[in-house]
């Protein structure tokens, strides 16, 4: 092997612990308490200290605006009493990508991934703020931030020539979705929700709404606080005996303008990022066991499951109807089982924008790790791999990070 390639794998980035706080509504809690509690759960886990650590990565998306915290480096300094570099994101998976990059190049060592939101600080403007994320022709007309996943729908109806039966059929897909989200954050201490739905609150929701989607079909509004503590492989090895190796990790971005993309029944940006972290990884979803979904909606978690390979184009409706007809915790993919987002999803476990990619790599961490407690995919066979997708904006960035419980 040659050197550059054996240094290569020495980086391999490596989580070695991560913490989180619950997703809520937390009017109590300034915002370093909480990314404080998130971080303070980390370092316990594997007795890395704040004087260890070489940079840190934090992301937010409405900081400067609900709190006034316009440069998030000097809170973040301030916070930890550190010089060291620091730098801010929008979403967790763009602040892991960015230290798993410095790892591989050697630059740092241990690095502090962190992620924060205090969305109901500014409970009466938040809605209006979401729209920032979209494209400002929509938010001029007076567009929500629901109505692309609406426009979506009808696209991929369509499309794929789905009417009558079938259309229905689908309708209780998406409402099975939710059910299943909600059902998984029973078992998660940390989610924002635990309270179970039924199919019928779900369709009697979109029945008031007047719309094919309605309130149980996306994710709240919510506050909270995720981090996590990466290194080389080697530095790994001597902190902790079961580290969970980031193998892949790739980014791909898509217009702002929903209406002006070519394919509006799938995210390209999901596809491409999927496509280079899975080849960075060595992994193809056949060989994936735990997914963590971006499903802002019901609807986004649906056409995921086709984007990142698990399903064919315009089927996974056919899947998710038919697996949850006699729900097992899992979604059966031919012969395979995977299981999704079983931390609740955005839409149970919440979603503070800035902490969420974090929450669903903690879940990713647990489920390798088989610490999962009741949520525990295979408590008697550990999944090898499980793969997260966080997006920003309406699918306009994606993010695919595929982890391991084994060095590459």
């Amino acid at each position: 092997m040659l050197f550059g390639e054996e240094q290569f794998m020495q980086n391999c980035p490596a989580i070695v612990a991560v913490g989180r706080t619950k997703f809520g509504e937390h009017y109590g809690k300034e915002p370093e308490k909480l990314i404080e509690e998130a971080w303070l759960v980390a370092s316990r886990e594997c007795g890395v200290e704040r004087k260890d650590l070489e940079a840190c990565y934090m992301s937010d998306c409405f900081l400067p605006i609900t709190n006034k915290l316009g440069l998030e480096e000097g809170f973040l300094s301030e916070l930890t009493e550190l010089h060291v570099p620091m730098e801010v994101t929008r979403s967790f998976s763009a602040a892991l990508l960015t230290a798993c990059h410095a790892i591989r190049a050697g630059v740092y060592g241990t690095v502090l991934v962190g992620g924060i939101e205090k969305m109901t600080d500014r409970w009466d403007k938040i809605r209006d703020d979401l729209m920032l994320l979209e494209d400002p022709w929509s938010y001029f007309t007076g567009c929500t931030p629901e109505s692309n996943h609406e426009l979506m729908l009808r696209a991929y109806l369509k499309k794929y020539g789905i009417a009558d039966e079938d259309q229905e059929k689908l309708n209780i897909a998406l409402a099975q979705i939710a059910v299943k989200n909600h059902a998984n954050a029973m078992k998660n201490e940390y989610a924002q929700y635990h309270r179970p739905i039924s199919v019928e609150q779900v369709l009697k929701a979109r029945k008031v709404a007047r719309k094919s989607l309605g309130l149980y079909d996306f994710a709240p509004i919510s506050d909270g606080a995720s981090a996590l503590l990466i290194t080389s492989a080697e530095k790994a090895k001597k902190l902790t005996d079961k580290p969970v190796y980031v193998l892949g990790a790739a980014s791909a971005t898509d217009y702002l303008n929903y209406p002006a993309r070519e394919d509006l029944t799938h995210f390209l940006a999901t596809q491409l990022a999927m496509a280079n972290a899975s080849k960075m990884a060595g992994v193809q979803p056949s060989d994936i066991q735990v997914l963590e979904l971006n499903d802002q909606s019901t609807m986004m978690e649906m056409v995921s499951l086709e984007d990142l390979g698990f399903c064919t184009s315009g089927t996974a409706w056919k899947t998710v109807y038919s697996s949850y007809q006699d729900y097992k915790g899992y979604l059966e993919v031919g012969d395979k089982k995977l299981y999704i987002n079983l931390n609740g999803g955005l839409k149970a476990d919440g979603n503070p924008l800035g902490a969420t990619g974090g929450a669903q790599l903690y879940e990713i961490f647990k489920q390798l790790r088989g610490e999962a407690g009741i949520r525990q995919a295979e408590p008697d066979a550990l999944p090898k791999f499980g793969c997260a997708n966080e997006c920003e904006g309406f699918g306009t960035k994606s993010y695919v990070s595929i982890l391991g419980r084994n060095q590459p």
